[in-house]
């Protein structure tokens, strides 16, 4: 694809537009909050969009698209892993998993958001069923799920984890102790708390929202192993995230989430050109402010229908003919288990 080449002025005039401004905000935040909290307040939430925009740097680099040059993605990758509390190889890898197995529903649970179908979910257990629904909840998603992506998500590497990752997280929380202890040091704890609390927990909020959005809605895509197809789990499975200009830009047009699933090599400054220039990209599915809060409550697939389903839709299914079959099948193969008898 013609547009999977970087740009290496644009690139660095990204940089520039986005972390400078980022650090001048932090810095402003600083000075002020002995005058007024509720100004510093205001700057902190202002800079949570340039750290989206950083991160989407980050995101960039770690597909090795925002630079020619893999030492240079490597590097800035790693820096803007640190400017956004981020491990710049864990998560690298983890992504590229989720790019690989995006919408397959046999090979979920690395780098994506937990989704369970229907048919799991009227078979598991009452307490999975319970974790299941406060994971989903909005307030536990997007209100606790910035402070464990950041405190822990990201601290700490998987068991399978190769050297190289872990000598890289190792490195990365280092450097962010060493920052955070600098801050604190020369300005205090609580304006630190105030100042990066707020800008950190925006924009994990942001981030989380961005990335929930773009794979649930209504007709997402979804398949088992057998049939499924990289082509239509990024085209049919990640939306058009329409957004205003603003917006837009302070998320680095991310919301041309199929194009980038697509094409993980196009950096985000030509996302929008590769949309406009290929017609069949522009049938993916399209969702704008308004429309994605009713994504709210899309929160089980429904495999056989291939379409997201809220709770209160269980009831309804479960009386169906395909979940009772479905739901009597299981229970005979548990039933003739031989692991299952004392």
């Amino acid at each position: 694809m013609t547009y999977a080449t970087s740009d290496t002025r644009k690139s660095i005039m990204q940089i520039i537009n986005t972390i400078l401004p980022m650090l001048l905000l932090w810095v402003a935040a600083y000075w002020i909050i002995p005058y007024t909290v509720l100004g510093a307040i205001g700057l902190s939430i202002l800079a949570a969009g340039f750290v989206v925009r950083t991160f989407i740097i980050f995101h960039d680099c770690t597909h090795g698209s925002f630079f020619k040059n893999k030492r240079a993605n490597n590097i800035v990758g790693f820096l803007t892993g640190v400017l956004t509390f981020f491990s710049y190889e864990k998560w690298k890898r983890e992504h590229m998993i989720h790019h690989a197995t995006s919408s397959n529903l046999d090979k979920r649970g690395i780098g994506d958001i937990w989704v369970m179908t229907v048919d799991e979910y009227i078979n598991a257990s009452k307490w999975k069923r319970f974790y299941y629904r406060i994971y989903r909840n909005p307030f536990v998603m997007f209100g606790l799920g910035p402070l464990y992506l950041v405190l822990v998500s990201n601290r700490f590497n998987r068991k399978d984890a190769r050297k190289k990752e872990r000598l890289n997280t190792y490195l990365s929380n280092i450097i962010i102790v060493a920052i955070i202890s600098g801050v604190i040091l020369l300005t205090n704890i609580q304006s630190f708390l105030i100042i990066h609390g707020t800008t950190m927990f925006v924009a994990g909020s942001l981030g989380i929202w961005l990335f929930f959005i773009q794979h649930t809605f209504e007709d997402s895509y979804f398949e088992n192993e057998s049939e499924w197809d990289y082509v239509k789990a990024a085209v049919e499975g990640s939306s058009y995230y329409k957004l205003p200009f603003i917006l837009q830009w302070m998320t680095g047009s991310i919301g041309f989430h199929h194009v980038h699933h697509l094409a993980p090599r196009i950096p985000n400054y030509k996302l929008e050109e590769a949309h406009e220039q290929t017609p069949p990209l522009q049938r993916a599915t399209t969702i704008t402010l308004k429309t994605s809060l009713q994504s709210l409550r899309y929160k089980l697939y429904d495999a056989p229908r291939k379409h997201f389903v809220a709770f209160e839709d269980v009831k309804r299914l479960k009386t169906t003919y395909d979940y009772k079959i479905k739901s009597s099948l299981k229970s005979m193969k548990k039933s003739i288990n031989p692991a299952n008898k004392v």
